[in-house]
């Protein structure tokens, strides 16, 4: 047994307790009422890391949420420098009458956490912590020099870290990045995720009258705006379910042959995900499967429309305006910025007459990909194989990490999912829950990265 598998047995009490008192501070980034909250939790990593032994522990301002900095630099020159990464941010617990327990309250049953941020991401942001200690505390050193990047804005979007990276990359610069903020595929399989989607925003205005209008007295003579933006968001897509805005598709690389085959040979009961969503079909860009239009295929998606009266009843007007939401998940080689202008130029080209459009729009995230052969990639590969006893899974996934193409923008380095959570874990949703096997498997895993990593080459 090495001597940090010791330590970390002889502390796991602690360890939990210590888990328990994270998730209790209520660190919901999107709620004006709790940014105090999101900086107490700050504090408290802060601290935590000094705790562990690390070095130079801070919480920086980003004109947002904060960011708590530490290293460990002593490997030398020579040697390459490895950032952890993590966030500290959790969703709103809303609905909470949904909840079964208090979400703020982590609640012990049949060795399963139940609490909001249990799993997304505090769970699995303390085991890259407690690796860390484990190991300076028996080793006493690393192979390579270590830095740590922890947000508390990761659940909106990560909306300052673009420029503040950018100010301070020096100070972030590394080789390579392992992320706590990841997924496992089960409970006794692991994966190991290539790529993630961007994220491309806009909201569309269609205006008419100067107010609502009396739809006998005026109806039959003007465009209505509902009518309209119903047009325009038709106008998206063909009958087959192709997107087919101009430009679009010009940057989307092509999965190969292998990757598709790779696909799909991971298991996937689709008749059962479709129970599951309680769909009569599925439906989506014609030539794919419906893991890969999920997984390595572009998508555009109607957040939300309103407009008009929506009270009980009938009220006979015309509407003055309409609103929709639209936001697009992109895969590698996409630009959200670019991807905004070509949405822009189609909904001018087909906007009926009678009517003006606005449009807000914003390219948020920056889709990644990481090929299975990065060095980092394949020492995941082995302690995941050693963690679970089969080699895992190669997969790619819709949901968007932000900060990750940031991390590539600023200072050209790769970002490899090194987390232990599930995607049947509640996140996001009421009763979200962490499995503690996971919370010690995880801690296990850390070592072992923190251990190996001066064999590989980066």
């Amino acid at each position: 047994m090495d001597a940090w598998e010791g330590y970390l047995e002889n502390h796991k009490d602690r360890f939990l307790a210590e888990l328990f008192d994270f998730i209790r501070i209520p660190s919901v980034s999107a709620q004006p009422e709790h940014s105090e909250d999101v900086r107490r939790a700050a504090v408290w990593v802060k601290e935590r890391l000094d705790r562990a032994g690390l070095e130079n522990a801070e919480v920086m301002a980003t004109g947002g949420h904060p960011v708590v900095y530490a290293d460990w630099l002593h490997a030398g020159k020579d040697k390459p420098t490895v950032l952890i990464y993590g966030h500290f941010d959790v969703q709103p617990a809303d609905p909470l009458e949904l909840w079964h327990t208090s979400p703020f309250e982590p609640t012990l049953k049949d060795g399963i956490i139940y609490a909001r941020g249990a799993s997304d991401d505090k769970g699995g942001m303390l085991t890259s912590i407690i690796g860390a200690e484990a190991i300076l505390k028996t080793v006493g050193r690393f192979a390579v020099n270590l830095k740590f990047c922890y947000e508390g804005q990761e659940e909106i979007g990560s909306p300052e870290l673009g420029p503040f990276l950018m100010a301070n990359k020096d100070k972030f610069a590394c080789d390579v990045i392992y992320s706590a903020d990841g997924l496992q595929w089960s409970n006794t399989e692991s994966m190991i995720v290539l790529g993630l989607k961007g994220l491309a925003k806009l909201e569309l205005s269609v205006k008419g009258p100067a107010s609502d209008l009396h739809s006998g007295l005026h109806g039959g003579v003007l465009q209505n705006p509902l009518e309209a933006l119903a047009k325009i968001l038709a106008s998206l897509r063909d009958n087959e379910g192709k997107i087919v805005v101009e430009g679009f598709f010009d940057d989307v690389l092509d999965p190969s042959q292998a990757e598709r085959e790779d696909i799909a040979n991971i298991p996937f009961d689709e008749e059962a995900y479709r129970k599951e969503l309680n769909v009569p079909s599925f439906f989506g860009e014609p030539g794919f499967s419906t893991r890969e239009r999920n997984w390595i295929r572009p998508t555009l998606d109607i957040n939300g429309i309103w407009g008009g009266y929506q009270g009980g009843g009938s009220k006979t007007v015309i509407p003055s305006e309409a609103h929709a939401k639209i936001t697009c998940r992109l895969v590698a080689n996409q630009d959200p910025n670019k991807i905004v202008a070509a949405l822009k130029n189609h909904i001018e080209k087909h906007t009926p007459a009678g009517v003006r459009v606005t449009m807000k729009g914003q390219g948020s995230a920056t889709p990644f990909y990481i090929p299975a052969e990065h060095p980092g990639n394949i020492l995941a590969k082995e302690i995941l194989t050693e963690l679970y006893g089969k080699e895992p899974y190669y997969t790619r996934l819709g949901g968007s990490i932000p900060i990750s193409g940031f991390f590539k923008r600023a200072i050209g380095a790769d970002m490899i999912g090194f987390g232990w959570s599930l995607a049947s874990e509640n996140l996001h949703a009421p009763n979200e829950f962490f499995p503690v096997e996971n919370f010690y498997r995880g801690q296990k895993g850390y070592c072992m990265l923190l251990e190996r990593l001066g064999e590989i080459k980066l």
